[in-house]
């Protein structure tokens, strides 16, 4: 589990609110524009339909695009940064786009763009992540930092601690997924309990999700964007592009500025304040039953643990190896059909169970 330094415990009590830096009267705010820019007539045609929509407060484009493989479409450099300046000067949206190194923030800095963010193979780098801060000291510019595409927490927490221990205030983190080996519905893995736990620890600094870049797929950008609302995340940075199906960069998760509004129009943000007195205490009593649940848990898994521990004592005394496969496996399958009758994922309950018995087989070494 990680752990906050002296620095982000500061961080959590100085870090700007958006508001501070991106003013907006709705939920959610959105940050949106194409994955990449190409030419000045694709980036003004989409900066005029998305300032139509009430809900897009800035607009992104990316300025370099760090590919996989060499000999691939890899932005369009410093010209873009003159296109990024004439969506502003004719929209009035501010302009945000990526960086990935000192000489990156020193051209965003010359051309006046208004917020900056570091992409995810960037955020996996401290020396890059360094520079960019070291580039960035002295400054006042607005940094959202993309979680790493590995599942990583910390280097996560690190990215933003580097920043802020430069003087930047106006932080952000974004949630876009992380990458894995297994084929999946979508592009990166969400994997929710990271950014939960990344705004437990940090409740105060702005959490915005990417539901482009988790998605892949412009079909599945609502439910992810709403399930994103859902967990109390405000903002959101999405992909749009004028004509997606001949963008040069990750098509597929771009809608029109037209799709774009319609989509978040039909998001249903959740207030966090819960103003209904019979409403509070009805919630709170069962919180109260979920705790006395949780109490009882705790208390079972206890018990459980001591009976380890004496088949383990046994085990030993017998030297009957500690891992014993074929009970294993007969207890996994047991616990998933009980729990499929009982109305329960079976999934849940493998990864539970699978926790379960990890720690049973430590305890027993």
């Amino acid at each position: 589990m990680a752990k906050l330094t002296d620095t982000l415990k500061r961080l959590h009590l100085t870090v700007a609110s958006v508001d501070s830096w991106l003013p907006h009267e709705h939920v959610p705010w959105v940050i949106a524009g194409p994955c990449s820019a190409e030419s000045l007539r694709q980036m003004l045609t989409t900066a005029r339909g998305l300032a139509k929509c009430r809900y897009v407060k800035a607009f992104r484009a990316g300025i370099w695009k760090p590919r996989t493989r060499p000999n691939s479409f890899e932005g369009v450099g410093e010209p873009g940064l003159e296109w990024l300046r004439n969506v502003k000067s004719e929209t009035g949206l501010p302009t945000a786009t990526e960086v990935a190194n000192r000489e990156h923030v020193e051209l965003c800095l010359k051309y006046d763009v208004d917020i900056l963010w570091i992409g995810a193979r960037t955020t996996v780098s401290p020396f890059a992540v360094q520079e960019i801060a070291e580039a960035l000291k002295g400054t006042d510019v607005p940094v959202l930092v993309k979680n790493p595409i590995n599942a990583e927490i910390g280097l996560w927490l690190g990215a933003i601690e580097r920043l802020y221990t430069v003087g930047l205030r106006k932080l952000a983190a974004v949630h876009r997924g992380f990458s894995t080996y297994v084929e999946m519905e979508f592009r990166n893995e969400p994997n929710w309990p990271i950014p939960i736990e990344l705004k437990r620890l940090l409740p105060h600094l702005p959490l915005i999700c990417d539901p482009s870049h988790i998605t892949g797929n412009r079909q599945l950008i609502e439910p992810v964007s709403q399930m994103a609302l859902d967990l109390g995340i405000q903002g959101l940075m999405i992909e749009s592009h004028v004509h997606p199906d001949e963008a040069l960069s990750d098509a597929a998760q771009q809608l029109t500025p037209k799709d774009l509004c319609r989509v978040v129009e039909q998001l249903r943000a959740r207030d966090a304040a819960i103003a209904d007195r019979e409403l509070k205490t009805r919630m709170a009593r069962m919180r109260a039953e979920i705790s006395r649940v949780d109490a009882r848990i705790i208390d079972d898994l206890a018990e459980r643990m001591k009976w380890v521990e004496e088949i383990g004592q046994l085990k030993h005394e017998h030297n009957i190896p500690v891992l014993q496969i074929d009970r294993w496996e007969n207890l996994l399958e047991d616990h998933i059909a009980k729990a499929r009758k009982a109305g329960l994922d079976a999934e849940f309950i493998k990864a539970v169970f699978e926790i379960i018995h990890a720690q049973a087989v430590r305890r027993q070494l």
